[in-house]
């Protein structure tokens, strides 16, 4: 057999052992948002001013921590957490697919009335 077909073989072979992107699970605490980062850690959050966290993690579309400073000025839809300051703490950036399952709390007030399913990732309004 030519040698070149094994080293192609062994890489498609390893291409289907590769896992499925798995679905990102999302604490009930987190609401949707639209963020910007303008010079951090000042950020602006559904157009209103907002400040990130020290330490807060950023999550990219591929769930692996982004830098807020290679995010400024583009604007991102985002599932965020808030500490009891208000500061933004935890910044999960969505993929379409995240994007386009709806509905999901924009406010805590909608987060308190509605209800939310761990499991399926799914709130259903009243």
């Amino acid at each position: 057999m030519n040698r070149c077909v094994l080293p192609a073989l062994a890489l498609a072979g390893a291409a289907l052992c590769l896992p499925a992107q798995a679905q990102r699970n999302f604490p009930p605490q987190a609401l949707r948002g639209q963020l910007v980062i303008e010079q951090p850690p000042n950020a602006q959050l559904n157009g209103e001013r907002a400040r990130l966290a020290p330490g807060v993690r950023i999550r990219g579309e591929n769930n692996l921590l982004q830098m807020s400073g290679a995010l400024a000025g583009k604007p991102l839809v985002v599932n965020f957490m808030r500490d009891d300051f208000g500061l933004i703490t935890a910044v999960w950036i969505l993929t379409a697919a995240e994007r386009d399952r709806e509905p999901w709390p924009r406010t805590a007030e909608q987060a308190a009335l509605w209800h939310f399913d761990p499991l399926a990732q799914t709130w259903t309004k009243p």
